[in-house]
């Protein structure tokens, strides 16, 4: 990999099958109720176009400084095992980003890894790879996922 590319993944194992898991990704719809992103603006407004779920479906997002502006596509599914994500942010720094959610069986459960590519710029740099935004993922989306 190119210095000038970076890569963010984390896993996690979840109590629920990978069907349950997948039904929550695919449709941006359901994020509000496990996405860590969701809860840092209560008057975050959303907007959602093209497909109503799985690939081509589209979410935008604007809010406070914390949560920003930008925008999802999904680009790709492999139902119950995978979910690509074209992710822009333009507020408050811009970036074009891959993230990919790979949902495998493991035993009674789950181990899901969500990784996240892009070009390594000074705002990447400085949110680091063990930001709390990853961290926090992680627990939430466990938690979410497994109810």
């Amino acid at each position: 990999m190119a210095n000038d590319t970076f890569i963010v993944e984390r896993s996690t194992t979840i109590d629920a099958p990978p069907e349950r898991i997948y039904e929550q990704i695919v449709d941006f719809h359901n994020w509000p109720s496990w996405s860590p992103w969701e809860g840092m603006d209560p008057q975050m407004q959303r907007t959602y176009s093209g497909a109503e779920a799985g690939k081509g479906s589209k979410y935008a997002w604007s809010g406070n400084r914390k949560v920003g502006q930008g925008s999802m596509e999904i680009t790709d599914t492999a139902e119950p095992s995978h979910v690509d994500i074209d992710l822009i942010f333009e507020k408050p720094f811009k970036a074009h980003n891959t993230t990919v959610f790979s949902i495998d069986r493991e035993g009674s459960g789950s181990r899901v890894t969500w990784s996240m590519t892009g070009e390594n710029t000074v705002a990447t740099k400085l949110m680091g790879c063990s930001s709390p935004w990853t961290r926090w993922w992680a627990r939430t989306s466990r938690r979410a996922w497994r109810d």
